[in-house]
């Protein structure tokens, strides 16, 4: 049993419950109590319950980092739009990868989620198994996807996809589950859209896809098909309750109806969208038509960065500055989408702290000058100082499935020596291995 006591509960419950001062319960994986007042031990709590006492912290649900991707190459490509970074550099890198370089590339990517705060990633990558070996062992929960395309274009196929999810789908205690996962509509047909709802269908599992990206990627679809992106999958039978739609800044109001139809979730991912030149997605229109949207950071080689507070930031300000309008994208709401929204699209148990919710809780150290000046009592001020004023480096504590896997901001799970140091011989393999730089 974990006892977190004398903390800032931020719920995130139905009604945004914040308790001073409050406690959270951990029995196993599980959540068994929370309420706005110290804990009190009753007369048959176990001697061995540890306590965890969170004065001068927030305890929350774990950041849910809904578009990912394992990455190896962080910087190398920042003066690229999108489809010349994927041609010059992604899809090279990841044609490139072996089990080594995917192990420590997951590793490195999950480390850095863990210290910012983020307790499950939707990863659409490569060599899954070596990804989910990477997940079980630093304790994070990874739903991972393979990066299915067209054959011609030298990367994953269904079958890869099928085989992976054969080998560490359910692994890790099910932390480690397996979607599929379809790259994006410029390396895919109608087709193989068919065929991959066929196959989550069949295995009972998820989707996760790119769609409308980009004003190429729109452009492209409607010279080869003769439809937007959204279309082609609407038309296909991919889209649905268990389809999690990556981006879709380019969504006319037929596809935003066409998401809402379906129950599709949208993974809005702001800053990645921003760096790319990409433009920015009709959010107030899409959560307007009462769509799920949740938040992701997309890649550390189109972002630079795995800090989901940074994203939030994003998820805000972008929009406000667009349309000239302060109202829109409050702290309450968008740390929602980083949390329950995400859970919502992933059919997890997490994103809120409740009893009987999977036990997946960060604690965020407010003694520091992000957070200061703090007025005693005021839950406004501590959603917007977690959404607008902190970043990753205060999270303190992250657990996931009742496991600590960081408190004081150690590592616990994996030598993170190894990891920055593994990491850096897999990105010298990986670009020796395309030539890159040459």
């Amino acid at each position: 049993m974990i006892v977190i006591n004398n903390g800032t509960v931020v719920t995130m419950d139905d009604d945004r419950s914040v308790y001073f001062g409050g406690h959270v319960v951990i029995d196993g994986t599980r959540i068994t109590a929370v309420g706005p007042e110290p804990w009190r031990a009753p007369p048959d709590a176990p001697a061995s319950a540890e306590v965890i006492d969170a004065s001068g912290m927030i305890v929350l649900p774990g950041l849910i980092d809904l578009h990912y991707h394992t990455a190896v190459g962080k910087g190398l490509c920042d003066h690229l739009p999108l489809w010349e970074s994927l041609e010059e550099f992604w899809y090279p890198s990841i044609r490139a990868l072996d089990a080594e370089s995917a192990y420590w590339a997951a590793a490195v990517s999950y480390l850095e989620s863990v210290k910012n705060g983020v307790t499950t990633v939707n990863d659409m990558y490569r060599r899954l198994p070596d990804l989910g070996r990477a997940a079980a062992d630093i304790g994070i929960r990874a739903v991972l996807s393979s990066d299915v395309a067209l054959p011609e274009h030298d990367l994953d196929t269904l079958q890869d996809n099928k085989d992976a999810y054969d080998a560490v789908h359910g692994t890790a205690g099910g932390r480690v589950e397996v979607r599929v996962g379809i790259e994006w509509l410029p390396l895919a047909s109608p087709e193989l859209l068919r065929d991959a709802r066929q196959l989550a269908d069949e295995l009972g599992t998820g989707i996760h896809v790119h769609l409308n990206e980009s004003l190429t990627e729109v452009e492209d679809s409607k010279k080869r098909f003769g439809r937007r992106p959204t279309e082609v999958a609407y038309d296909a039978g991919l889209l649905g309750p268990d389809c999690v739609a990556a981006h879709c800044v380019w969504l006319s109001d037929t596809e935003i109806a066409l998401m809402r139809e379906t129950g599709t979730h949208i993974s809005h991912n702001p800053s990645s969208n921003a760096k790319l030149g990409n433009g920015i997605a009709r959010i107030p229109e899409i959560l307007s038509a009462g769509i799920n949207v949740g938040l992701g950071h997309d890649a550390v080689e189109c972002n630079n960065s795995g800090d989901m507070f940074e994203v939030m930031k994003f998820a805000s300000l972008i929009h406000r500055a667009a349309r000239v309008d302060a109202s829109l994208q409050q702290a309450p709401d968008v740390l929602a989408m980083a949390t329950r929204n995400g859970a919502a699209a992933l059919g997890h148990q997490t994103g809120y702290l409740a009893p009987g919710r999977k036990a997946d809780v960060i604690l965020v150290d407010t003694r520091n000058v992000m957070f200061t000046p703090l007025a005693p009592g005021n839950a406004d001020q501590v959603y917007s100082h977690l959404v607008f004023a902190a970043n990753g480096s205060a999270v303190d504590t992250t657990i996931v499935d009742g496991q600590v896997l960081m408190r004081g901001r150690r590592v616990l799970t994996i030598d993170e020596s190894l990891v920055l140091r593994e990491a850096n011989r897999a990105l010298t393999r990986v670009t020796d291995a395309i030539g890159w730089g040459r």
